[in-house]
């Protein structure tokens, strides 16, 4: 009995003595991540991330943003109420974004735009050419309705395939315009 209390004894002293060292290099060691600075590279990606994992963003949904120092700007178009606020939230509580501004704009409910969103979806991705797009959890054509106004968002690969979206776009009875504000990648634009 009294060898295991020895060897008790012992273990806690050793383990007291070692535990202020092993704490100290641990500290070292790891780095707090609110002690760094976070640098605007580093909040514009995790500003993206978060807004492509709501869980409401859809293809009618456009969300943009842009990071100037701790400031960010939310902007776009979105079809439920419910996208604004929680793209509000889940960029307000990240690191480093202190300020943020928003000027999301949450489209009219309309039956009419509902019917014309879901031929718009049909034309642009139905076809082969474009239906590629169509295969990423948020599809990178963006088709905003308002009103009987159409406008296209997004990035594509290359001219033919903005020139085909407007192109099918126009095809679809009942839009009253088309805007085509998609970016071919790769141009620096």
């Amino acid at each position: 009995m009294r060898k295991e209390f020895r060897t008790v004894l012992a273990v806690l002293l050793l383990s007291a003595a070692v535990a202020p060292h092993a704490a100290a290099t641990a500290s070292r060691d790891t780095k707090n991540p609110k002690d760094e600075p976070t640098t605007p590279a580093k909040l514009s990606k995790e500003v993206r991330h978060q807004l492509l994992m709501l869980p409401w963003y859809s293809v009618f949904d456009n969300l943009a943003y842009q990071v100037d120092g701790d400031k960010v700007t939310l902007s776009g178009q979105v079809t439920r109420p419910v996208l604004k606020s929680d793209a509000e939230a889940s960029v307000k509580n990240l690191e480093g974004g202190t300020f943020i501004v928003s000027n999301i704009e949450v489209l009219p409910v309309s039956f009419m735009d509902d019917q014309l969103r879901r031929a718009l979806f049909r034309s642009i991705y139905g076809q082969s050419g474009l239906s590629r797009y169509a295969v990423q959890a948020v599809p990178s054509i963006h088709i905003i309705v308002k009103n009987g106004n159409v406008t296209l968002e997004g990035v594509v690969d290359n001219e033919a395939d903005k020139n085909l979206a407007n192109l099918r776009a126009n095809q679809v009875p009942n839009v009253f315009s088309v805007k085509n504000n998609l970016v071919v990648a790769g141009d620096g634009k």
